[in-house]
């Protein structure tokens, strides 16, 4: 039986130091991170002198624009997740070795070296912001590579020409079970007029999948002697940069401004369903919108919720997404306006459901397809 797998590669600008990965995203569970794991192969030259290797693990977070940087200013920040020695190994490092790590370990020889590194389920979640059509440099946003370099020390100033990076992401799929179904009521009275405007917006689940349909319900009823003029719904994207005390703010992804069924008159009830769909399509040259972690070649979309295990308990570094249904009455200049709002999850499907995304390689990474022959049925998996 004839068995082929697919790893990440990539090679260190003089070719002693490559790194192998079988996947480049990990997902965050809430609860716990996968761990990360891969293999480096060394050059017989670093292995002959007995040459020291590290790895880390870096979470790098750009909260201002790079062409902004003067008078020594630094509008990025890196934070070390994992760091430890991969070669010469430690003599007891105990650590299990995935199916993965054994294959190419038999494949690469014996100057091939696994690793892998835990990092702490807090850490944030790989989040883009999009730029502006006249901005330059990296965009802000959190980004994760493995760093691997030859030096004397963890903490060693590291050679261009014998360190190699590889980005990866930390992505959160769907929860299984869905949610209470969300609704809401507001009532809005007026001064020196009798009666009240009620509006009631439910929504049919509390999970969407990116590209899904959204259906906002809608119930009017005008026991006022206002009249509704128009109603629009909208779908507004919250962005907390949590670095900043006041780095909040919302952007409007989706959203359908309609006077079909008005003006309702007083005494007068309305049902209506209004759908929209949130699209990085349509927000394409919106600056500020968050976007899922970035790696090239690798179409984006509009950035997933982020699910944390305490709400209350947030992490100073990293950028926290939100989204939620909002909508509005139009009662003229005088009668002023009524809006309600309804809070969902927006996410991508856990792997094998039938909207499985595909991610692709890094530019500067290669894409090796191994070979192995007579492997047991448990093993016949199919690594992305």
């Amino acid at each position: 039986m004839v068995y082929n797998f697919k790893v990440f590669k990539k090679c260190s600008p003089n070719g002693k130091v490559t790194i192998y990965m079988g996947k480049r995203d990990f997902v965050d569970h809430v609860s716990g991170v996968e761990p990360i794991d891969g293999i480096v192969v060394l050059d017989d030259e670093y292995v002959r002198d007995n040459r020291k290797v590290f790895g880390q693990v870096v979470c790098s977070f750009r909260y201002g624009r790079e062409e902004d940087e003067v008078m020594g200013l630094n509008f990025q920040k890196e934070l070390f997740l994992a760091s430890e020695q991969i070669y010469p190994q430690p003599e007891k490092s105990g650590k299990e070795q995935t199916k993965l790590q054994d294959r190419l370990l038999k494949k690469l020889g014996p100057n091939a070296v696994p690793f892998t590194f835990n990092i702490n389920p807090n850490a944030p979640s790989s989040v883009t912001l999009q730029q502006g059509s006249s901005d330059q440099g990296e965009p802000c946003g959190v980004s994760y590579y493995v760093k691997i370099f030859a030096g004397e020390s963890e903490t060693d100033r590291t050679h261009r020409r014998s360190t190699v990076s590889l980005g990866i992401r930390k992505i959160q799929f769907a929860p299984s079970k869905q949610g209470q179904q969300p609704c809401t009521v507001v009532r809005k009275d007026f001064m020196l007029s009798p009666g009240e405007l009620e509006l009631e917006v439910t929504l049919d689940k509390q999970l969407y999948l990116h590209g899904e349909k959204i259906g906002v319900n809608l119930c009017i009823r005008n026991n006022s002697n206002k009249v509704v003029k128009k109603i629009k719904a909208m779908i507004q994207q919250g962005v907390d940069v949590v670095l900043f005390q006041n780095g909040s703010y919302r952007n409007t992804v989706a959203s359908l401004e309609t006077s079909e069924g008005c003006p309702i008159q007083p005494g007068s009830c309305l049902q209506k369903v209004i759908y929209l769909t949130p699209l990085l399509a349509s927000n394409k040259m919106r600056r500020g919108v968050a976007l899922d972690g970035q790696i090239k070649r690798h179409e984006q979309c509009l950035a997933s919720t982020t699910l944390l295990a305490q709400p209350d308990q947030r992490d100073a570094f990293g950028i926290i997404v939100s989204y939620a249904v909002k909508v509005k009455l139009f009662l003229g200049a005088l009668g002023g306006e009524l809006s309600a709002e309804l809070p969902f999850v927006l996410m991508h499907p856990k792997p094998g459901s039938k909207a499985k995304t595909i991610y692709h390689a890094d530019s500067q990474a290669d894409v090796e397809t191994f070979r192995q022959d007579t492997i047991d049925q448990q093993a016949s998996v199919d690594f992305d």
